[in-house]
């Protein structure tokens, strides 16, 4: 059994009541719990809305059912996921970050990047489907999720970010007309895979607009809300040195203790996992000054006691390492902070 926020479930209501049906009886006979309907926030079946999304579709006779919902729901009802992926600074960072924690919306679905499922170098796929691959995909539900995904994009990468041609996991639910009026490229039925095809050059392209203080704030929620299942040594290590940070601390003995595990398991653990110690510290330490530089008028010297770092001098000169300038300049000049310096 899979949980999915009851958000999912926005633009039924309305999609429904011009249909001239009963939103409010579908979702009882589906298993909905009362109020779904109209919260963002309850976990539901994902199998419930499945259901009714596919009895509604047949009981009104409309088999656009699902595209028509996705016409009522964008990038915000992500919540706390939309936050962090509007303000990534490329492609490539805000499809990371929804892969990884989307789980916050729903713990059973996954978007991922593929290679082109039909073999072209300069093309990749951007994937969903289950978690479980032998878990098939409702047919509403694919066109729901593709065309709320095809939506989201264009928010965040503009209008037309190169959308080349859309590829579903079944046949097509209404006319292939209607597909390509709304993802403006070719639908391509009876695929492997519900799959958005794009160039590969889209990957580096920066986004502008964002707001690194807005994503740190968003990502840190994230972060402590990751089920324990699923995260890595370096994301509980990143948590314990924001944790011991509020103290002042950030050793490696002190983290380690916090993780119930000698230092030395926990260097051998993180290089296992591509990284190191001093380099998660390093970048924790960053996001904290970037918080308290941009959002705070704390005096330096208490910021560079809050990172560990000693006194204000030090912690200027690690400024001048992330940032390119001075803790005090990074304070007077808040436009861009949170980018690193090669």
């Amino acid at each position: 059994m899979a949980f999915i926020r009851s958000a999912g479930l926005r633009g039924v209501r309305a999609v429904v009541a011009g249909l001239g049906g009963d939103a409010d009886d579908l979702a009882r006979r589906s298993g909905l719990p009362h109020g779904a309907l109209d919260s963002d926030e309850m976990l539901v079946e994902d199998l419930a809305i499945a259901l009714l999304l596919e009895t509604a579709a047949v009981e009104l006779q409309c088999p656009d059912l699902g595209l028509r919902v996705a016409e009522h729901q964008d990038l915000d009802m992500l919540g706390p996921v939309a936050m962090v992926v509007k303000n990534a600074r490329t492609t490539t960072a805000a499809l990371e970050m929804t892969s990884k924690y989307l789980f916050f919306h729903s713990r059973s679905i996954e978007i991922t990047v593929v290679p082109d499922p039909r073999g072209e170098p300069d093309v990749v796929g951007v994937r969903f489907g289950y978690r479980d691959p032998a878990q098939l995909i409702p047919p509403q539900a694919v066109d729901l999720v593709l065309l709320f995904l095809h939506r989201a994009m264009r928010t965040v990468l503009g209008g037309d970010y190169g959308l080349l041609s859309v590829e579903l996991p079944g046949p097509l639910n209404t006319d292939a007309a209607q597909y390509e009026a709304l993802f403006g490229a070719p639908v391509k039925p009876s695929t492997p895979s519900a799959v958005l095809r794009v160039p590969s050059a889209l990957l580096g392209r920066e986004i502008s607009g964002g707001d690194d203080v807005v994503q740190q704030l968003a990502l840190r929620y994230l972060e402590q809300h990751v089920p324990t299942d699923r995260r890595t040594l370096t994301d509980r290590t990143r948590a314990a040195l924001h944790q011991s940070l509020d103290a002042g601390a950030s050793s490696l003995a002190r983290i380690a203790g916090l993780l119930s595990m000698s230092p030395r398991s926990l260097q051998r653990g993180l290089a296992g996992e591509g990284t190191s110690f001093s380099a998660v510290r390093d970048e924790v330490r960053r996001e904290v000054a970037t918080r308290l530089l941009t959002t705070t008028e704390i005096p330096l010297y208490q910021i560079a006691s809050a990172l560990d770092l000693g006194d204000a001098t030090t912690f200027s000169q690690y400024a001048r390492r992330w940032w390119g300038m001075t803790a005090r300049e990074v304070r007077h000049g808040r436009s861009w902070v949170g980018q690193s310096t090669p």
